[in-house]
């Protein structure tokens, strides 16, 4: 069983059309204790991340999250929830879960010349993986080069850059895809990518990771 956090800042209809398309069964539920016997978790997220750190401690999430962190469970965050599983957001200068070592910083912070050049942030639209660190499990049924859909304006920079298994380019190189350990990530929202988009939530949902 899947277990799908709603915590008031994710894209949940999307996620939960998706999944019911590939006839995966799951739970979606803003009560951590409703998720605890489930397989595996997704974490969506659409936002600020201060507001989704301020809405996970209310619920409880939080705790929740990092104890199935602690007990080495898959779960797969998409978009803002690829980003506050980290320690640190520079938006709103916000404590995050810290699941995964690294910080979350804006592209301008990253490379401020980005302004001056034909790069608008947020990053917004389709662009192409390239593949690195011998890639993901998630991503065994995606050729190489293929579009996902992006909305974002900070980028994930993990402390330990093999997690990085996947990487687009938007005036800098971005983190696409994570995966440390059982946690696994992607920057774009697989659940607005069409088929191949599909392709990585079956193989989460589905494989033995």
């Amino acid at each position: 069983m899947i277990g799908i956090v709603d915590y008031n800042a994710g894209n949940i209809t999307s996620v939960e059309r998706s999944l019911t398309k590939l006839g995966i069964d799951f739970i979606l539920s803003k009560k951590p204790e409703d998720l605890a016997n489930c397989d595996k978790i997704i974490f969506p997220g659409v936002g600020d991340a201060s507001y989704a750190m301020e809405q996970l401690r209310k619920t409880g999430f939080d705790a929740f999250l990092k104890k199935w962190n602690d007990d080495n469970k898959p779960l797969l965050g998409i978009c803002l929830g690829s980003q506050i599983i980290f320690d640190w957001s520079e938006e709103g200068d916000t404590q995050c879960l810290g699941l995964v070592n690294g910080k979350i910083k804006h592209f301008y912070t990253i490379d401020s010349s980005l302004k001056n050049k034909e790069i608008k942030v947020p990053h917004m639209g389709w662009n192409d993986l390239t593949f690195q660190n011998n890639s993901s499990d998630i991503l065994s049924n995606v050729p190489a080069n293929s579009d996902f859909y992006f909305v974002h304006s900070y980028v994930i920079c993990p402390d330990d850059e093999k997690v990085i298994k996947a990487t687009v380019n938007y005036g800098i190189k971005v983190p696409a895809v994570i995966q440390s350990g059982n946690i696994y990530a992607c920057q774009f929202h697989p659940e607005k990518s069409g088929e191949i988009g599909l392709r990585i939530l079956n193989d989460f949902c589905k494989n033995n990771q």
